[in-house]
This record gives structure tokens, C-alpha cells and sequence, in this order.
């Protein structure tokens, strides 16, 4: 800043704050109330445990360490290894992320609004006339002479301006308040999408892996019957069976064979759609098969209660309740007259050297009201319409909460029957098995047609997919579980996420 700028804007900011000292003051204390409801969480419809839960002690319980992200309890390298890759790759968490940046920047400019506005501005002009506008008469021997001469003029202004809207009842630092609560529903919108991205790949992932364990019994499966079907030909050969036997056998084999090209179909789907949620094209991503855990962690549902702080997606429609509260203010102020004042301090002259003088000052303050007197009921109707904003979020919020118990409830019950069911198909698995053994024999001995084999084996392979089926289900529901109890996120971190925000100067209370 130059000399000259310098100087006015120390003697603008004397003027603009130690001139009208005495309305600033009244502002000041005007601008301590805010017209408009405070906000107040309304209640919930919450139960005291879970009615699903009661009596249920899962087979292994496990609690997330408070150090830990949630999928560690699973004790999978690989899945760590990618679950990791979400947060930094994943292109819809990135878009969300950016969206709450773009939030937090709203906050600041509506803050803005609080401060008084200054210009500075410079401005020069040259201007000039031509023809009689300055005439000089001489007398000679000769008779008289008269000559004209042009008149130039130069003008130069510095001027600083400033004008103050006072917030007198509180209608920016409502907005403000309503910008900060939507900062935070960002917010809550990122981790919403970042713990459903996670989830998702975990349940890929699992998902994945039982489609790797169901090719592996397909395959031991059609080796079995490759081996049955040469026994049948042989037997043919012989004369001691008949085709319908060998028809049997290659319809079957056939068919099994077609189910695992099948799961190797799924088994690639899942493998494209974990590279799409780690920000990768599915051609730069190959996951070596592995094993499916056959341990299925349960997390301890806790209180319901505690699910108000613990889903994001509850905490987003919290806090939407309390920005569109916090516009009913920004409503009702708009009832009251607006208030500004407008002052301005510089200097004019001629010329620029000796423009900066006391002698060339010049100045002006004032102020103005404005109050809306009639405008067809728009006010009337606005304050309506926030009101029911507010209804509708209130109730949006409560209906949030009832589903959120609801899909917690829901996958408590489906764990509990899954592991009864696990427990019943193991021992039928075992029978199967057994039951396909026997049959072995006696047909080996000549007691039994090789239809009754191949019978024991379509029922041990239907009783192993069944039991994987389970196996898959219950580690799909574990994680969609942990995900419903919000996968260790609390809403305090909202806080944390906007302690690059000012706070509002207005006390909000939440009450249960």
C-alpha cells in the first residue's frame, strides 16, 4: 500500500470508528439479541434395548478397538489392504468431501456480513474548454486585438467509503447459524458415504471369496462325477448297467459344470466392483484367491439410544432439523426494519502532489431504516413456509430414527437364525457325507445302482452350498450390522470437522 493510501485508510478508520463512537456502541448492544425460536433437539421415539437382542449371546462377540478401524476385527490382511485404498481413491467420497469445503466457505462469507464494508478508490479527470472561455483585449496604434485562449482543469479524488448493516436482529447470525448446521450435515454426508463405500467393499469382498470357496466345491464336485461317469461307461461296457446311468451321470456333470462357469461370472463381478470403490479401473486390479473365514465377529449392539450420536445418517438429519430451525429466525427477521450505516472520508484537489491536505478533506456519515410495509403477505407466507420446513425436518428426523432401529433389529434377528442355521446344516452337511460314503460302498459291492450314488451326491453338494450360503450371509449381515451402529463414527466429530468455523455466538442446547 502506498504512502498516500496508507494514510487514508488510518484517518478513514478514525473517523468510521472513533467519529460515530456513540452509535457503535448502540449498535453493538442492539446486535446481542436474535429474533427466532433457539434450537432444541426435539425427542425420539426411543427403546430401552433392542427386542432382538434379548436373550442372544452371539458364537463369537467381538468389540471394535477404540484404536482400530472396524474391519480389523476380521482379521483379513487383504481386505485391510484395501479397505484402506477407500477414503484416498474413492471418486464419490472425494465429490462429498468437496462439497463440505464448499460448505465451510459459505460459512465464511455469510460471516462476512457481520463486518462493515470499506472501499478505497482513486479517481481522475482531465477536462478542458475551448473558444471564449478565457478572452484578453490590447490596444495598439493600429486599432484593438482581442485573443482567446483554452482553459484546462484537472481533478483528482481519494476517497474511502464504508457502509455497516447492523445485524440488529439477528438475521445474518441466524443464517450463519443455519450455514454452520448445513456444514455439518456435509459433513455428516462424507462420513455417511465413506462408511457405506467401506461397507460395501467388505460385503464385495466376502461375497467374492464365497463365490472362490463355491468354485473350489464345484470343482471337487465335477471331478467326482467325471470319475463316477467313467465308472458308469465301464459298467456299461460290462453289461452290468445301462445307459440311462450314463445319461444320469453326464446330465449331472454337465450342470455342475455350468453353475461354477456361473460363480466364476460372479466371482469376476465382485472382483470389478471392489476396484470401481478403491478409484481403479477393474483391468489394474487382480485379487489372488483366497480363503473365506468361516469366524463371523458379532458387535454388541449396545442402547438405542446410543444410535442418536452413532449413525451419521441420524446426525445428518439432526442437524438438518437445526438449520432449518435456525431459518425460522432468519424469517422472523425480516419483520423488523433493516438498519445501515454509510460513512465517507477523502480528499480532492486539483492536482495530485498537494492532494493529501487537511484543507482538501472531505467527509460525510449517515445512516438509513428500512421497514417493509406492504408486500401482498410474502412475509407472512415465508415465516409459513419455514415453519413447515422445520416440521417436515423434524419429522424426517424421527422417522430416521425409527428405521434406524428398525434395520438394526433386523439384522440382530437375521444373525441369531443364520447361526442356528449354520449349527443344523454342518451336522446335515456330516450326514451327507456319510449317508454319500455308504452308498459309495455298496454300489462299489454291487448292492445299489449307481442312481443311488449320484442321488447322495446331489444332496451332500446341495447341503455345502447351503452351508456356504450361510457362511457368506452371516459375514455380509455382521458388517451390515456394524454399519447400521454406525461403524465407530460418533457425531462429536462433527465438531472436530468444523473447528476451522467460528462459533456463532449463539448457544444451542441438545435435549433428548
Amino acid at each position: 500500500m502506498s504512502e498516500v493510501a496508507a494514510r487514508l485508510w488510518t484517518r478513514s478508520r478514525m473517523f468510521m470508528v472513533a467519529g460515530p463512537i456513540g452509535c457503535a456502541l448502540v449498535a453493538g448492544a442492539l446486535t446481542a439479541c436474535a429474533v427466532g425460536p433457539n434450537y432444541h433437539r426435539p425427542s425420539a421415539i426411543v427403546s430401552q434395548d433392542f427386542k432382538e437382542n434379548r436373550g442372544w449371546e452371539p458364537a463369537t462377540p467381538a468389540q471394535i478397538p477404540a484404536d482400530q478401524q472396524w474391519w480389523t476385527i476380521y482379521n483379513d490382511p487383504e481386505l485391510n489392504s484395501l479397505e484402506s485404498q477407500v477414503e484416498v481413491s474413492n471418486q464419490t467420497l472425494k465429490a462429498n468431501e468437496a462439497a463440505y469445503r464448499a460448505a465451510l466457505q459459505v460459512v465464511a462469507a455469510e460471516r462476512g456480513q457481520l463486518l462493515p464494508a470499506i472501499d478505497l478508490g482513486l479517481t481522475g479527470t482531465r477536462s478542458g474548454e475551448n473558444g471564449g472561455a478565457l478572452s484578453t483585449e490590447s490596444t495598439s496604434a493600429v486599432g484593438k486585438a482581442i485573443s482567446t485562449t483554452s482553459v484546462k482543469y484537472t481533478d483528482i479524488t481519494l476517497e474511502g467509503q464504508g457502509s455497516w448493516a447492523l445485524d440488529v436482529w439477528g438475521k445474518v447470525r441466524r443464517q450463519i447459524e443455519s450455514d454452520v448446521d448445513l456444514a455439518q450435515v456435509s459433513a455428516a454426508e462424507v462420513a455417511a458415504a465413506q462408511l457405506s463405500a467401506q461397507v460395501t467393499l467388505a460385503e464385495d469382498y466376502f461375497q467374492m471369496r464365497a463365490s472362490e470357496q463355491a468354485i473350489q466345491i464345484y470343482s471337487t464336485y465335477i471331478a467326482d462325477l467325471e470319475n463316477a461317469l467313467q465308472i458308469v461307461q465301464n459298467e456299461v461296457r460290462a453289461g452290468t448297467d445301462t445307459l440311462a446311468d450314463v445319461y444320469a451321470a453326464q446330465t449331472q456333470l454337465e450342470s455342475t459344470q455350468v453353475s461354477m462357469i456361473n460363480e466364476q461370472l460372479t466371482r469376476a463381478t465382485y472382483e470389478h466392483a471392489i476396484a470401481v470403490l478403491i478409484g481403479r479401473p477393474p483391468a489394474q486390479l487382480s485379487i489372488a484367491a483366497g480363503s473365506l473365514t468361516t469366524t463371523v465377529p458379532v458387535v454388541p449392539a449396545g442402547l438405542p439410544s446410543e444410535l442418536l450420536e452413532r449413525r451419521p445418517d441420524i446426525a445428518e438429519a439432526e442437524r438438518t432439523m437445526a438449520s432449518d430451525n435456525a431459518l425460522r429466525g432468519v424469517a422472523t427477521a425480516a419483520w423488523f426494519p433493516s438498519l445501515t450505516l454509510t460513512g465517507d472520508f477523502g480528499y480532492n484537489h486539483g492536482s495530485l502532489a498537494g492532494l493529501v491536505n487537511s484543507s482538501n478533506s472531505l467527509w460525510s456519515f449517515g445512516g438509513s431504516a428500512a421497514q417493509t410495509l406492504f408486500n401482498g403477505g410474502a412475509l407472512l407466507a415465508q415465516s409459513r413456509e419455514a415453519r413447515a420446513q422445520y416440521d417436515e425436518a423434524v419429522a424426517n428426523y424421527r422417522q430416521t430414527v425409527l428405521s434406524a432401529f428398525q434395520s438394526v433389529e433386523n439384522d440382530l434377528v437375521t444373525l441369531r437364525v443364520l447361526q442356528q442355521s449354520d449349527a443344523l446344516d454342518v451336522t446335515a452337511v456330516n450326514a451327507a457325507e456319510l449317508s454319500e460314503q455308504l452308498y459309495t460302498n455298496q454300489f462299489k459291492a454291487g448292492i445299489v445302482s449307481y442312481a443311488s450314488v449320484l442321488t447322495e451326491q446331489t444332496t451332500r453338494l446341495a447341503a455345502e452350498v447351503t452351508l456356504l450360503a450361510i457362511q457368506s450371509q452371516q459375514l455380509v449381515t455382521s458388517v451390515d450390522l456394524i454399519s447400521q451402529l454406525g461403524g465407530g463414527w460418533s457425531a462429536s466429530e462433527l465438531n472436530q470437522r468444523n473447528e476451522g468455523v467460528p462459533a456463532d455466538g449463539l448457544r444451542k442446547t441438545a435435549d433428548d
